[in-house]
């Protein structure tokens, strides 16, 4: 088995993604600007968006700007990591918020770690994290799921395979359909889970709405949305998660697919709440053939 890379900063050329703001200019961070000032090529999800930012927020520098979006991406990567090699300091930035998330730059990421380069983040504002604080809904456990797929079929089956999550969930929405999401929530979560709609976050206009699903559709019809907007979906009630036996028979299923009865309990422990230990126990001390029907 081969050892894990280790990853250590240093003075060497490298590719570094670089987070941007979601809305507050003043949300780039002082190492952000130090990157970009120094960077010799910049990659960027929307060029024209990049040197708006770098006007508005007095940076100066000299590095070649570069388009690095999802349509280019693979052969783009390619390019980049070459002039990472050859000594060049790149920079990769999405048009807002942290990279790779919902955004170009986790093909890149891949491609450099592959290729033994040096990668680096100069972290900063993220969309998905400022709404879960926002929200008011629990923070300790959370899934951060991006966007929900268009098409109506796809997305209320989506949906029904998370009802029963006992983390709160977030999802990245756009504004014409959000009020269409919130209504497929509401079947198949129910309309009295508790959730909140954040849009325009950090900008001027910021929003946040809270409520349960029921009243946050009538908040949405209510009014003609605009910007980025998050959602935020509270766990499921206590009633709505799996029991322990259901989530003892969830165990025995992935097993029987394959899956050692270890990864299992821990993967349907983090799913249901239930003890990963006392599902691996349950698993070795009753076998199914002994459980009382």
């Amino acid at each position: 088995m081969d050892a894990p890379r280790r990853h250590t900063q240093t003075t060497a050329a490298a590719l570094t993604l670089a987070a941007t703001p979601i809305g507050n200019v003043g949300d780039l961070t002082d190492r952000v600007k130090h990157v970009l000032a120094q960077a010799d090529i910049i990659a960027a999800e929307d060029t024209r968006s990049l040197h708006k930012l770098l006007h508005a927020a007095g940076v100066q520098f000299s590095a070649t700007v570069v388009s690095h979006h999802e349509h280019n991406e693979a052969e783009s990567s390619k390019g980049l990591i070459e002039a990472v090699r050859a000594g060049k300091n790149v920079v990769f930035v999405p048009e807002a918020g942290m990279p790779a998330i919902s955004d170009p730059g986790y093909r890149l990421t891949q491609e450099a770690i592959a290729a033994g380069v040096e990668v680096t983040v100069a972290p900063g504002a993220s969309a998905a994290i400022t709404a879960l604080v926002l929200s008011g809904l629990p923070t300790d456990r959370f899934a951060f799921e991006g966007f929900i797929p268009r098409k109506a079929g796809e997305k209320a089956k989506t949906l029904i395979a998370l009802a029963a999550e006992t983390r709160t969930l977030i999802f990245y929405e756009s504004p014409h359909r959000t009020a269409e999401t919130l209504h497929a929530m509401a079947e198949a979560f129910g309309p009295d889970r508790q959730a909140a709609v954040a849009r325009e976050l950090t900008k001027l206009h910021e929003e946040i709405a809270r409520g349960t699903l029921a009243e946050l559709i009538e908040w949405a019809e209510s009014k003609t949305l605009k910007g980025e907007i998050v959602l935020v979906v509270g766990p499921a009630p206590a009633a709505a998660q799996a029991t322990f036996a259901e989530a003892l028979a969830q165990v025995r299923g992935l097993v029987a697919e394959g899956e050692r009865l270890k990864a299992a309990t821990r993967q349907v422990g983090q799913e249901t709440g239930h003890s990963a230990r006392e599902l691996y126990n349950a698993a070795l001390e009753k076998p199914y053939s002994q459980e009382k029907h």
